[in-house]
């Protein structure tokens, strides 16, 4: 990316109101343009510049979400002719999307920060998966982030089989922006450019195979990034994006790329579940209880509504299921945090009696 101001990277007046004076006595700011593992890549005026963070940053730390994002504004101090920087504070965020981390551990990954649009990409087939959407509906509604929900290889049906699929996503969520579109006949490329305003921050997020970074290359205009076909047997494709990247587009749009997710859990999104079961969470205001589970009680509003055909049985199901799961990982998230802070209240007493014997 060359070098550009921090303003055309999307330093919007939010932020602006945020800057502390203090700060740049002696730091620059800067965005977070690509995260690999440990390693992160800040753009501004000088230019795409590797940086690290400070010890002081890395060890104050409460968890990973005090940890720099993709599309994270920071203040950072330049060295070596400014060919290195050294992140030390993150500026507040208007947004963060995260979610579980895959796996059996109980912990926060950071997907990237101050998106203003997030679009959910599926594919036209055996990708399609309305639960699945649910799911990145309830991530995304959770971080206060605008939808709108991307079908790709809409080559593959007729018009009637594609009308059908977003007649059945808009009955779910009348208010969700849904663009058919296909990478390979580029039909409805121009409907997602559209959407794509100068100065604003988009996120693409979707399954391995949906054709995302297909999509980056045609927004971009050349084949930047390696793309690779899915198996023909379940649609599915691998991992070809490794890290997350910001890419600003010649019409001024900052879009992020990450890596397709096959495992989508969520931590404490109580907000993101009531936001996306929208019609569910009306009817619980209705239940005998308050304390409602929505599962077993006399006098619940939502099992009377699930009797009488008013919600479906996948959609119940899949609100109970995100719910308990929710709850599940925010417990043992929060007995993690319990014991880690144990821990480190023992680590630095130790600490203190070495220092006072020594």
């Amino acid at each position: 990316m060359e070098n550009i101001s921090i303003k055309k990277l999307g330093f919007q007046r939010w932020f602006q109101d945020r800057i502390d004076p203090a700060k740049l006595i002696d730091s620059l700011i800067a965005r977070v343009t690509t995260v690999h593992k440990e390693s992160y890549i800040i753009t501004n005026e000088k230019g795409d510049v590797p940086a690290e963070i400070t010890g002081k940053l890395m060890f104050s730390a409460n968890s990973l979400l005090d940890y720099p994002a993709v599309g994270d504004w920071v203040y950072a101090r330049f060295h070596d002719n400014d060919s290195f920087a050294v992140i030390h504070e993150i500026f507040p965020r208007k947004s963060l999307l995260k979610r579980k981390t895959s796996g059996k551990k109980i912990e926060f990954q950071l997907i990237a920060a101050n998106i203003d649009t997030s679009f959910i990409m599926q594919s036209l087939d055996a990708n399609y998966n309305l639960r699945r959407l649910e799911r990145y509906m309830v991530m995304i509604n959770e971080s206060n982030i605008q939808p709108v929900v991307l079908l790709s290889k809409s080559d593959l049906l007729p018009l009637k089989d594609i009308e059908k699929r977003v007649a059945d996503i808009h009955s779910l969520m009348p208010k969700v922006r849904i663009v058919p579109f296909s990478n390979k006949d580029k039909s409805g490329l121009d409907k997602v450019k559209d959407i794509l305003t100068p100065g604003n921050t988009f996120c693409l997020l979707g399954s391995s195979g949906v054709g995302k970074t297909t999509l980056l290359n045609n927004l971009i205009g050349e084949a930047l990034f390696e793309t690779q076909s899915v198996r023909e047997k379940d649609g599915k494709g691998k991992h070809i994006t490794a890290r997350r990247q910001l890419m600003r587009l010649k019409d001024g749009a900052m879009v992020i790329d990450t890596p397709g997710m096959r495992e989508l859990g969520n931590i404490a999104v109580d907000a993101g579940i009531y936001g996306t079961f929208d019609e569910i969470a009306e009817l619980s205001n209705q239940c005998r209880y308050n304390d409602c589970s929505h599962i077993q009680e006399q006098g619940c509003a939502i099992l009377a509504a699930l009797k009488d055909g008013i919600i479906s049985q996948e959609r119940y199901q899949n609100f109970i299921k995100l719910s308990k799961e929710s709850a599940y990982y925010e417990m043992s998230y929060l007995e993690k945090r319990r014991k880690d802070k144990k821990f480190g209240k023992f680590v630095k007493s130790v600490m203190k009696d070495k220092k006072e014997r020594g």
